[in-house]
Order: structure tokens, then C-alpha cells, then sequence
């Protein structure tokens, strides 16, 4: 099995009495994709905010490729290679979508102006926006504004891409359309953590899945055999765990 690229060991996140993060632990290697499900309010953005640095924990680290980066700010997570996109878009609304990706490519990846310019074009092709290229970002509808959202990650070369229910909102078709370019992104070696109430969709990309409730770890391994687990689907899906899954 190929090396941890991220490591969170024991950590810890509380607000006041309430502990949304507790003791979590897990690890994910290079090039996997891992898909998280909970219910709301079961700590799943939180998680992604303590690996790309939006919050800090409480007690326990987290590493990326070896190294701690509990102390860094997101800034210097996402140069160092972590990517990240938002559930809710919040695009610079009067910048065209170019614009947009082209921050992410000169001050997220570090690029020199030509390169920015060349790798925010290629961004911009793959994730099907390049005919959007001199829309106002503010303009957009939701699923190219989460395309957008996607491109600007993906301008920083990410080697962690983080997902936040990032096919919230869209139609069937539309979520097809997203699942086929994570896929393509996955084949590039891009490590992947998703969170989506999609289920579906998760299925159909990652190759591990873990369930979290009340920032604990309730199961992780095979998507399949997770989403079969009597504690997720009475928790998580709110059945019976003696009824059929759908």
C-alpha cells in the first residue's frame, strides 16, 4: 500500500461543550480516493476545515506527506499542496471566470505569469468552462459555479484535493457530468477526499469510504460494505437496519 500522503492522528475540535471533532483518526495514501458520509452536524466540514487549515485542533496533529502542518495557515497548506473547494461557491463574482482561475494559479500554485495564464486555460478546458472564460463569475448558473469552484482548486496543483458536497444542488444529469471529470482528475494521481450526501456519486468514484458521526469514526473500508453497515444505515440513512437497501 502506497504511503500516507495525510495523517490525522487523534485530533480534537470542540466549540465550548460541544466536541465536533473527537479523537479522529485516519490515513490516506497517495492517489486514493476517500469518500465521507454522516449526518448533519456529524463534523464532516469541520474535518476538511482542520485539513486545510480554516481551523486549528484542539489537541492531536495532522501531516501531509510527512510532515506537520497543524500550525500552517491555509495559505501555506495550498502551497504546499492541498486543495480545497467550498459547498457554498464564493466566487470574486466581478471577476471573469479566467480571473478567477488564474488567481489560483499565480498565487495559490506559485506560478510565473505565462505558466499561470497556460495551466488557468488547460483548468478551465478540462473542467468544460473554457466557453465561460470571459463570464462574470457572478453571473454563472450553479453547476458552472461549481465547476468553477472545482477549476479554482484545481489551479492551485493540488496533490490532496478536498470536496465539499460539491454536487449539492444539481440535477441527475448534471451530477453525472461532475462525477466524470473527478474521475478524470483521480486518473491523474490527484489524492481525493469527498464529501457528498450523493451517495451515488461516491460510489461511482472513490475506492474507500468512511462514515462519521458526532466527529467519531463509525466504519471505513469498502464504499459498499459501509454503506451495508448496520450502525450507518440506522444513523446515517434513518431505516431500519433489517430493511433492504434501495
Amino acid at each position: 500500500m502506497p504511503a500516507p500522503l495525510l495523517q490525522v492522528e487523534a485530533v480534537s475540535k470542540r466549540y465550548g461543550a460541544l466536541t465536533v471533532t473527537d479523537q479522529l483518526t485516519l490515513a490516506v495514501p497517495a492517489g486514493q480516493a476517500l469518500g465521507i458520509v454522516g449526518p448533519n452536524g456529524a463534523g464532516k466540514t469541520t474535518l476538511l476545515n482542520l485539513i486545510g487549515g480554516d481551523v486549528r485542533p484542539d489537541s492531536g496533529r495532522i501531516l501531509f506527506d510527512g510532515a506537520d502542518i497543524s500550525a500552517l495557515r491555509p495559505a501555506q497548506r495550498c502551497r504546499a499542496g492541498i486543495g480545497r473547494s467550498y459547498q457554498i461557491p464564493h466566487p470574486f463574482g466581478g471577476m471573469t471566470v479566467y480571473e478567477n482561475v488564474l488567481v489560483g494559479a499565480t498565487f495559490g500554485a506559485g506560478r510565473g505569469e505565462a505558466q499561470a495564464e497556460d495551466h488557468a486555460l488547460a483548468v478551465l478546458e478540462r473542467t468544460g468552462l473554457l466557453r465561460r472564460a470571459n463570464t462574470l463569475a457572478g453571473t454563472l448558473p450553479l453547476l458552472d459555479r461549481k465547476r468553477l469552484e472545482l477549476a479554482r482548486a484545481l489551479a492551485t496543483n493540488p496533490r490532496l484535493l478536498l470536496l465539499d458536497e460539491i454536487g449539492g444542488g444539481l440535477t441527475e444529469h448534471e451530477v453525472h457530468a461532475l462525477i466524470e471529470t473527478i474521475r478524470a482528475i483521480r486518473a491523474d494521481g490527484v489524492t481525493i477526499v469527498w464529501i457528498e450526501h450523493i451517495v451515488h456519486a461516491l460510489l461511482a468514484v472513490v475506492d474507500r469510504l468512511i462514515a462519521i458521526d458526532f466527529g467519531r469514526l463509525l466504519a471505513d473500508g469498502d464504499p459498499h460494505a459501509v454503506m451495508a453497515d448496520q450502525a450507518v444505515r440506522e444513523i446515517y440513512l434513518g431505516i431500519d437496519a433489517d430493511e433492504p437497501l434501495h
